[in-house]
């Protein structure tokens, strides 16, 4: 079995809508490097800003 982090311990990335930090998520391990959002709701905006 993988050893287990800590939570602060996980990559980190700013909200390209909000600006605000989240934390990387299991849902998002094959795809951290594509993830640019923290939410849907930020997703949404962003595509309505455009």
């Amino acid at each position: 079995m993988g050893k287990m982090r800590k939570k602060g311990d996980l990559p980190q990335k700013l909200c390209a809508t909000c600006g605000k930090p989240f934390n990387w998520r299991k849902k998002w391990a094959d795809v951290w490097d594509e993830v640019r959002y923290c939410s849907d709701r930020c997703r949404r905006e962003k595509r309505r800003a455009d």
